[in-house]
């Protein structure tokens, strides 16, 4: 959420309420965002039709980088699919696509004069391989059960798709999602397969029906490079990334009255709202972004006890890698990490987004640092 500066008592720093206030009529979600369990990223277009369309649980996560073809088009390999960019649109105008990468699991051939050998195991292999090349031939509508209830010909690619498979595709959008069947079942090394036009389904061991790996095996088939990459300045994705922040509170410029006395902060995690005081007097109130599930920030009392104008951060912690350059204005309150520091990655002040530190925005911390000494009080509470 974006911050919000409701108390200040000293002039000298109204500047930054304009500024914040200025940084939440500007918000925007992220056009990139960096995806730790496979190391890619995922970048405009191709992030808006992962995010809108399942993420994960239907495509899996990205394994390659954006690739850009001879004919000038752009793709990403998903661990089960393909995304695409056309710049010239296609006849309805639509730029991205989801890959048609089934056809490009078609068996070329298989040595028919080998399947007499002596060696039962080879010989039974090349028949599976048989088998798997007549499923890719087209079925005859009249040679079509039409008796069965768990069966549909599809005529648009004149193959059928039945059993678990046909609910699978019926339950998951159809040809809007996996495409239209390009093979009948078949049996390879003692699995159920049936590829559509951008995937395939295989049936488990308990009978459950699940995708098949596509875009992995064609990234390996292809000889693609699947290295991570470094994640540098893009934000961990999250979908508290795409929040939109409320409305900033009220900027109220009170009496200047000298304040006297320690100060200390005092952080509510139940609202995500720091509170800076000089005795009882306000010297600042902010939205702050505290430690998400997992990665909680602990609630007690705890003094600063030190500060480094800017620090890289680096590390893991809770099986997440993270790595973010420059961090300003930190404050360590514990000897395990945990620490108030300045967080220019996101704005999304007000929602539990870090690994368990208090995330603060830019101007309030410069302002915190500069006033807070070491062994400074520090009070979190729910």
């Amino acid at each position: 959420m974006a911050l919000a500066i409701v108390s200040l008592l000293m002039t000298s720093f109204l500047p930054m309420t304009q500024h914040q206030a200025a940084a939440q009529s500007s918000w925007s979600p992220p056009v990139t965002v960096y995806i730790p369990e496979t190391g890619q990223s995922l970048d405009q277009l191709f992030l808006d039709l992962w995010r809108n369309s399942g993420g994960a649980s239907s495509f899996g996560y990205p394994i390659t980088p954006e690739i850009t073809l001879e004919n000038g088009h752009i793709v990403q390999y998903l661990q089960y699919a393909r995304f695409e960019y056309w710049p010239e649109g296609d006849a309805n105008g639509q730029t991205v696509h989801l890959g048609k990468i089934g056809e490009e699991l078609r068996p070329i051939t298989v040595q028919r004069s080998l399947i007499a050998t002596n060696q039962p195991g080879e010989s039974m292999a090349l028949l599976e391989s048989a088998r798997q090349m007549k499923a890719w031939l087209p079925v005859e509508a009249s040679k079509v059960d039409t008796s069965r209830d768990d069966l549909v010909y599809v005529e648009a690619t004149k193959h059928t798709v039945s059993g678990g498979f046909l609910s699978f595709w019926q339950n998951t959008g159809g040809d809007s999602y996996l495409g239209n069947p390009i093979t009948e079942e078949y049996q390879l090394d003692g699995a159920t397969f049936q590829v559509f036009e951008r995937g395939q389904l295989t049936v488990t061991t308990d009978g459950e029906v699940q995708l098949v790996p596509v875009g992995e095996i064609l990234a390996g088939k292809y000889g693609l490079d699947t290295q991570p990459i470094a994640q540098g300045n893009l934000p961990t994705y999250s979908e508290d990334l795409f929040v939109a922040p409320p409305e900033p509170e009220p900027v109220v410029e009170v009496a200047q009255a000298a304040p006297t006395g320690e100060i200390w902060i005092d952080i509510n995690l139940s609202y995500e709202y720091m509170t800076v005081y000089q005795g009882n007097t306000v010297l600042l109130e902010t939205y702050i972004s505290s430690g998400r599930p997992g990665f909680d920030t602990p609630p007690g009392t705890f003094y600063i006890n030190s500060k480094l104008p800017v620090q890289d951060m680096e590390g893991v912690l809770g099986g997440e890698y993270y790595n973010v350059p420059s961090v300003p204005d930190v404050m360590y309150f514990t000897d395990v990490g945990h620490a108030i520091h300045g967080a220019y990655w996101h704005n999304n002040f007000g929602t539990p987004m870090s690994h368990g530190c208090i995330n603060m925005p830019l101007d309030a911390a410069a302002y915190l640092y500069s006033i807070a000494p070491i062994g400074t009080r520090v009070e979190i509470h729910w």
